[in-house]
């Protein structure tokens, strides 16, 4: 293992606001109506920018310096990795929206086990500096907090949870969406090659080379459904959206031997049969792409109808569940955490 390197493992910060008056919304379009400006200075409190971006109808989607941005109307979804500091952009967001006439309502930070953690910065340098932050950033309504540190059985490979909600959002609106967080290391490396640019092929845009990979890893056939915005970053790395409808999925490689890394997340509705079932055919082709050694998976939904799907994607695979940690958490309903590593041959 590499004593320095990229942080691959990202943290992750979800934010859900209200609004009382529907002439503030503008045609419903909520936080979409931040201009660029606005969400580049909240991006600078974080230490990233954005390279590149779709929308369609529901949200807009840019892939950054440092993995993702999803803004909905009422929703922001922010992921981040290497040494961002993206607890710095709640204040701001919270001040932007309320100029829009929104509220937060609830938030929840999610992240891993970082590989070097000694290079965070403050205040990510632990969890309980995190914490502690967020308890004293979000706003007083949201007075229904915890925290947790879901464990497995794989060295570094723990799941750290906060979450935050007024009395209203308990029980979450969109209970039928669930999430899934893939965190996947020791990447095979005949696969992780595909993710640094060739020699003498750095003059190429970030936007043509990352749709290149995209093509020759396999990762356009994850869902054809959607449209994909991707970018290549040089001398080697990646990251992608997709979106369909009002889903998203993205993918973040951090490939260089020592400390590999890649990130697959998706999210979908428990009462929508085609996100069901092609949720283990997704997550499948997923990690196929990659072939890592170890991995954990992160499913955040109000029911128990999706984590199970997780092992049978996976075990056709050769990968052996080795844990699963189960809780729940105001705002977000059940967190089940389970880890996997490769059959030894």
């Amino acid at each position: 293992m590499a004593t320095s390197g990229f942080e691959g493992f990202e943290k992750r910060l979800e934010l859900h606001f209200f609004g009382d008056d529907p002439a503030m919304m503008g045609n419903n379009l909520g936080l979409r109506l931040l201009d660029f400006e606005s969400l580049e200075q909240v991006l600078s409190a974080v230490q990233c920018t954005v390279v590149s971006a779709v929308a369609n109808h529901y949200f807009d989607a840019y892939v950054l310096s440092e993995s993702s941005l999803f803004v909905y109307p009422t929703k922001i979804i922010i992921k981040t990795c290497g040494t961002t500091q993206l607890l710095k952009s709640i204040r701001p967001l919270i001040r932007h929206a309320c100029n829009l006439g929104l509220s937060l309502c609830s938030c929840r930070y999610t992240r891993g086990t970082f590989i070097f953690p000694k290079a965070q910065p403050s205040p990510h340098t632990s969890f309980k500096e995190e914490v502690l932050y967020l308890e004293d950033t979000v706003p007083d309504n949201l007075c229904y907090r915890k925290a947790s540190v879901m464990p497995s059985k794989i060295a570094n490979h723990s799941w750290h949870v906060f979450t935050a909600c007024d009395e209203s959002h308990i029980i979450p609106d969109d209970r039928d969406i669930y999430t899934v967080e893939v965190c996947m290391t020791d990447l095979d490396r005949a696969s992780a090659r595909k993710f640094f640019l060739p020699p003498g092929g750095g003059n190429k845009s970030g936007d043509v080379a990352g749709k290149e990979m995209t093509k020759i890893t396999g990762i356009g056939e994850i869902n054809p459904r959607a449209m994909i915005c991707d970018f290549a970053f040089d001398p080697c790395g990646y990251s992608m959206n997709g979106i369909h409808n009002d889903r998203y999925s993205t993918i973040h490689v951090t490939p260089e031997d020592g400390f590999s890394y890649a990130s697959f997340e998706c999210v979908g509705s428990i009462f929508d049969d085609d996100d069901i079932e092609h949720l283990v055919g997704t997550l499948r082709r997923a990690v196929q792409v990659f072939r890592p050694s170890s991995l954990s998976v992160s499913t955040t939904c109000a029911s128990h109808e999706v984590w199970p799907r997780v092992a049978r994607a996976l075990d056709p695979l050769g990968l052996k569940c080795r844990s699963c940690a189960a809780d729940e958490f105001p705002s977000a309903g059940s967190i089940v955490f389970q880890t996997f590593t490769a059959r030894r041959k």
